[in-house]
């Protein structure tokens, strides 16, 4: 079957990659719509020194399993489920774990798949697959309420204005933040005004949050974030990239900024949000190319403001 596979030569669509074969207790799944984000470029840069088939982001068709006939969507985490950390209900850290696409286990650009049967969801009627490949990454923004908890609902700022971010901006808003969204291409971004997101294209002098998102993908947005934390204020880090960071941590010290990871997140309220409509997701595709053309499609998405590439595999 086809497949976008990175090896020790480079990243690269290959026509003779094995079909998945079915196995108890996982899912054959054929891939009808997956995405590209920052990660995969990173993956394709290096990041992780991940080896086989590329891709996290998907919708596809279950082709065996208890939701067989289904359009799903799914978790990326393949966890032990025995571990400590797994019995404590974080199998998103499993130590043993592997990621789909990521690490040590083959992703969702290609034909086909398998994916742990626990780990897929339906997607609602009224969800379209365009819609419903934005499930993972805006899980991930929802992560950001499920750890934040009873943080006040007041001010936020959101550094960052790709795919990531705009999610991340549209999640905090519809949680009852009030938004800013400062990036490099805030001027196409009037439909998020619309939303009640905020925009900018820098922090006005001594502007301070007492929440700060980092989702610039690149190893200078921490410097800005910290410099825009307020003094007790709370830092989320979204952004995996493959460079090193040089930076000067003494500002959380004095400043006493809590500093937060932030990675996958849940699916159900991310679902959720995308068949109720809070959370807009046409404005964000630039361009969908079909699994043939993948190469090109990555070519794409590496571009300087470049939105959402989608890879279509009907």
């Amino acid at each position: 079957m086809n497949a976008f596979v990175l090896d020790s030569t480079g990243a690269r669509l290959r026509a003779d990659w094995p079909t998945p074969e079915r196995k108890a207790g996982w899912t054959r799944v054929h891939t009808r719509t997956a995405g590209i984000c920052n990660t995969d470029l990173e993956l394709i840069r290096g990041y992780m020194q991940f080896r086989g088939v590329l891709g996290h982001e998907f919708v596809g068709t279950a082709l065996d399993g208890p939701l067989e006939g289904h359009r799903v969507v799914g978790g990326i985490n393949f966890a032990c489920g025995k571990c400590v950390t797994c019995r404590k209900g974080l199998s998103r850290h499993c130590p043993t774990r592997s990621v789909l696409g990521i690490l040590d286990a083959d992703g969702v650009f290609a034909e086909q798949f398998v994916i742990p049967d626990g780990n897929l969801l339906s997607v609602p009627d009224e969800v379209d697959d365009r819609a419903a490949v934005f499930t993972e990454p805006l899980a991930a923004a929802c992560e950001i309420l499920e750890q934040l908890g009873a943080f006040p609902r007041e001010d936020a700022l959101v550094l960052g204005d790709g795919k990531l971010g705009l999610l991340v901006a549209q999640t905090l808003v519809s949680d009852g933040f009030d938004v800013t969204l400062v990036g490099h291409h805030v001027e196409r971004l009037d439909w998020l005004e619309s939303r009640g997101v905020k925009l900018a294209s820098t922090i006005a002098d001594g502007m301070k949050f007492p929440l700060t998102v980092e989702a610039t993908g690149n190893v200078v947005g921490l410097e800005s974030a910290i410099r825009a934390t307020a003094a007790r204020g709370t830092l989320v880090l979204k952004s995996t990239v493959a460079k090193r960071h040089e930076i000067d941590l003494a500002p959380l010290v004095i400043d006493e900024i809590r500093v937060m990871g932030s990675r996958c997140g849940p699916f159900e309220p991310a679902l959720a949000r995308l068949a109720s409509g809070v959370i807009a997701t046409e404005h964000m595709i630039d361009s969908a190319y079909e699994l043939a053309s993948i190469e090109r499609a990555i070519e794409r998405a590496g571009g300087s403001g470049v939105m959402k590439v989608l890879v279509e595999n009907r």
